[in-house]
């Protein structure tokens, strides 16, 4: 998959491929979850249908996440499903010719639907696009389906919109998958996700602390983000070719006067130097939520307990 790196990019994504026409959508994608899924089967059936190529554009930062540094610095945006990293991963596994990530700053902010239009989808040879059945966009989010629709008539472009997925009688979306992560129901995020729900991220250097205790651990990093889940929980974890148990803990550290979120995580009879190597993290049960504890003594033997609990619980699942 080719990734265009922002609007200016897609003037030199023009000239190097002047001929070639494409079926496109836009949106968050957080988690390309069901819904999304069914968007991107749809753009896939077009450039088929038109001998195109598909393209697929999302906005970075979020708009939420825009939004709460430049207004209201004590809002918290909604923690994302995935870092835009894997996002880009899931769509090239979708198979998805072309990713354009737009850069979500004042002046995407302020730039008219009409303005948005004529400087973004005018740009390239678009012969369908394809949006959610909730899709808004430009200032004010006045731009909408039929303005769209009114766009692609006069030039003959297909315009549609994908009807709401429904799953279990409720709408499937990315704030119903943070709800059931948060919740530990991890069964009914699989089945909104279409797959289990896991974070990828470098292991990278922290305070070293759990070595103090004989509890190694490997420090993930979070890419200015928290995640969508808080507590210590089993998990499953992919190292280069190595599948390993283990449990994490996603929170503060506040026993040891953490401020900002972290993911740590011990794998099970395991002790290598893994720095600056990437790792999968499969969640498959929350065993408690975080608490301060008086000293380490007390979360060291609190961790024991919790690490005889993981184990008990991965040896009885059925995940893989």
């Amino acid at each position: 998959m080719y990734l265009i790196r922002g609007q200016n990019n897609l003037k030199l994504f023009k000239s190097r491929y002047p001929d070639i026409l494409l079926s496109g959508t836009i949106g968050n994608f957080d988690g390309l979850h069901l819904g999304h899924q069914a968007i991107l089967g749809k753009i896939k059936n077009n450039a088929q249908k038109y001998n195109a190529k598909t393209i697929v554009f999302f906005t970075e930062p979020h708009a939420a996440e825009y939004f709460s540094k430049v207004r209201d610095r004590n809002q918290i945006p909604p923690p994302r499903i995935c870092p835009w990293r894997e996002k880009v991963q899931l769509l090239k596994k979708s198979k998805i010719d072309f990713a354009c990530f737009l850069k979500f700053n004042n002046k995407l902010r302020t730039m008219s639907p009409d303005d948005f239009i004529s400087q973004i989808l005018d740009s390239i040879n678009l012969v369908s696009f394809t949006v959610g059945d909730d899709f808004r966009f430009g200032a004010g989010r006045k731009g909408d389906t039929d303005l769209l629709k009114n766009w692609g008539e006069k030039k003959g472009i297909l315009v549609e919109n994908t009807e709401t997925i429904t799953l279990d009688g409720q709408r499937v979306s990315s704030t119903r998958i943070r709800e059931e992560l948060l919740n530990n129901n991890f069964n009914n995020a699989e089945k909104l996700l279409g797959r289990p729900y896991t974070f990828s991220g470098k292991i990278v250097h922290g305070q070293h602390l759990g070595r103090t205790i004989n509890i190694p651990t490997a420090n993930i990093w979070l890419p200015n983000q928290r995640l969508p889940i808080k507590g210590v929980y089993a998990v499953k974890c992919k190292l280069n070719n190595l599948s390993l148990n283990g449990i994490a803990n996603m929170g503060v550290r506040p026993t040891v006067g953490g401020e900002k979120p972290v993911l740590e995580v011990h794998l099970f009879e395991f002790n290598e130097n893994i720095y600056s190597q990437r790792i999968r993290v499969k969640f498959v049960e929350k065993i408690r939520d975080e608490k301060k504890f008086d000293n380490l003594d007390m979360l060291k033997s609190q961790i024991q307990e919790d690490i005889s609990i993981a184990k008990n619980i991965l040896q009885n699942s059925n995940d893989n």
